[in-house]
């Protein structure tokens, strides 16, 4: 079965200080990215799709795709602002893309089989990548609405330097999701977690299943996004800081009954590098793992 991997690597590291696809935290100079490649190849991707910006193309080509194009089938698109339906075009002073949708979207005319999204600025274990895989294997005659995600607890996801936003997960007693709810500014308040809800603090326990931008789909998932972000384009136009999310495509598919959405438990921890302070940790997390065999010393 074909099982791409598709990269979302256009991101603008506002908040980290600069551009995270890149930075080096494996003992032999490795990305983030090279770890999930290397994860991926393992679980038996045959494919892998980055989303990319074009003033980072030459960069991402040097140091990663040609590599990689020696172990398995590289392949890249662009997320730019103007990247939009036909007939409309950016608003004035808007900067930045249009979000994890947007950037989903960018990859339809290369992918044509079940696939499986992931940023490239997030750690997230080789079990992600196992489980995730052999789900969408299974589902192999079922090429409509199969979708799944790997869920991390929210408690293991947070990070000490600053608020995070997260996907988080209603499941029912088959680990299928519910429902979804794009949660922003997550963090530690004391010893509690809050979120915001518009304005308001709400209280999490932590236990809740988030997605961390793991998603398996099957290639219908790519019209469903094209419709529905046409729509989000026309109702947040004049919202200059609007983003088309993942999380609110995968809702209206599961509440239009569409999809369903299984939710995978990932055993390893997940680590990122939302903010600079983040990277010495990551650094020591990947440190322990080469140490203890997870990886070797040299990926590549």
């Amino acid at each position: 079965m074909d099982l791409t991997l598709l990269v979302l690597a256009a991101g603008m590291g506002s908040r980290y200080g600069g551009l995270k696809q890149l930075d080096k935290v494996g003992p032999s100079g490795e990305t983030i990215i090279d770890y999930s490649v290397y994860d991926a190849i393992e679980a038996g991707f045959n494919k892998i799709v980055f989303i990319i910006r074009k003033d980072i193309e030459k960069d991402m080509k040097e140091l990663l795709f040609d590599k990689y194009s020696k172990k398995i089938k590289i392949e890249y698109v662009f997320q730019e602002l103007e990247n939009l339906p036909i007939g409309i075009n950016p608003p004035e002073g808007r900067t930045k893309p249009w979000g994890t949708g947007h950037a989903v979207l960018m990859a339809k005319d290369v992918i044509h089989e079940p696939f499986v999204v992931i940023n490239a600025d997030d750690f997230y274990g080789k079990s992600a990548f196992k489980v995730v895989a052999d789900y969408m294997k299974s589902q192999q005659n079922n090429l409509k609405g199969k979708y799944c995600m790997a869920g991390y607890l929210l408690k293991n996801t947070l990070s000490e330097h600053g608020h995070v936003s997260r996907g988080v997960c209603t499941v029912n007693n088959n680990m299928e999701m519910t429902d979804i709810i794009e949660r922003t500014k997550i963090g530690w308040k004391y010893d509690i977690i809050v979120a915001d809800d518009n304005g308001k603090e709400l209280v999490l326990s932590g236990n809740e299943y988030v997605s961390m931008n793991f998603w398996g789909f099957t290639p219908d998932v790519f019209s469903a996004l094209e419709s529905e972000f046409s729509k989000f384009i026309i109702t947040n136009f004049d919202n200059l800081k609007s983003e088309y999310y993942i999380p609110s495509i995968v809702s209206y598919q599961v509440n239009e009954g569409n999809a369903t959405v299984k939710v995978l438990e990932a055993k390893d921890q997940w680590f990122g590098v939302t903010y600079q302070e983040d990277k010495p940790i990551v650094v020591e997390k990947i440190n322990e793992l080469t140490l203890t065999g997870k990886y070797p010393v040299k990926l590549w």
